[in-house]
């Protein structure tokens, strides 16, 4: 059975869109009688907030959420990440990268062939040992890159079908110390046995470099599934830009979590326009082969309570 998983920042507050995408992973697992874990991706030191956890947690439970064993958080498991780290160390593939952000930017395209525009062009892994001599003397501090080698990976995704893309050198380790999103995730959903990532397809972009970094640790690749996300009223991905979007500013205008729920069932085709469902009643009815397989924009102005599902 493919176990699943939930895995937010604590940066802020779910937003309806975080809160379906969550829905639906725990439909997938629970649907095929699997575990259900949740993980907290914790590196960022200066936006995770305990707070923020905690407030997440709850709004997950609201909706009817529950899950297997105790929470995992990324900031408890440095070592892990250092002992990947070093394994790719060892086999050569890791350089030190001395660019900022604003030079990465600033730096020409990759050069002709199977990366896409925008990839790191390979700058510091392609130094001179007089030029790298010089920055490792220097305070200026590196982040340690995987030299992906433009390896192309393909995968089939339970909605896009077959996706196939080059990798680039993407940060392993940060300038600051701290592990990169792409290695601690591989690293985590081994550890914590999943099967099956269920996920906004905003980041179906990121999952060659992962299945890439998984292949060279030894590691088995999960199933991916990339969902559609939940838009705006301009048709851009759900943020707190567009207004009350957190079960908190719902609640404000008198909506409940189980109106919500209820909401989000009615864009999945799970159910009727004000038919009151509860998460658990949801899984005997859903379907994976039937999931939409288009955005939804969330009713902002109307409330969801009448807004068609």
């Amino acid at each position: 059975m493919p176990d699943g998983r939930f895995a937010p920042s604590p940066s802020g507050p779910l937003h309806v869109g975080n809160l379906r995408t969550a829905l639906i992973a725990w439909l997938f697992a629970r649907r095929a009688g699997a575990r259900f874990v949740m993980r907290v991706e914790d590196l960022d030191r200066g936006r995770s907030r305990p707070e923020h956890e905690s407030g997440q947690l709850s709004d997950l439970r609201a909706i009817g959420l529950d899950w297997d064993g105790e929470v995992m958080r990324q900031s408890q498991r440095t070592a892990r990440y250092r002992a990947a780290l070093e394994r790719l160390i060892a086999d050569g593939r890791v350089y030190p990268c001395w660019c900022t952000r604003a030079e990465v930017r600033a730096a020409p395209s990759a050069p002709h062939g199977p990366l896409p525009e925008g990839a790191y062009p390979g700058t510091c892994r392609a130094l001179t040992a007089a030029r790298r001599a010089q920055l490792e003397q220097s305070s200026r501090p590196a982040a340690l890159r995987l030299d992906a080698r433009a390896e192309v990976i393909a995968f089939q995704d339970g909605l896009h079908g077959r996706v196939t893309a080059a990798v680039d050198d993407i940060v392993l380790w940060r300038a600051d110390g701290t592990p990169a999103y792409n290695l601690a995730v591989v690293v985590d959903d081994d550890g914590q046995g999943i099967g099956e990532v269920v996920r906004g397809d905003d980041l179906l972009e990121t999952t060659p470099r992962q299945i890439l970094v998984g292949r060279l640790l030894g590691l088995p690749a999960p199933r991916h599934v990339h969902v559609p996300l939940v838009l705006g009223p301009d048709a851009t991905r759900l943020a707190k830009r567009h207004g009350a979007v957190t079960l908190a500013d719902r609640a404000a205008r008198g909506e409940t979590a189980a109106d919500l729920l209820g909401w989000m069932a009615g864009s999945l085709g799970l159910a009727e326009a004000d038919e009151p469902v509860t998460a658990a009643t949801l899984v005997s009815r859903f379907e994976p082969d039937r999931l939409p397989r288009g955005p939804v924009v969330f009713p902002m102005e109307r409330g969801v309570r009448d807004a068609p599902g």
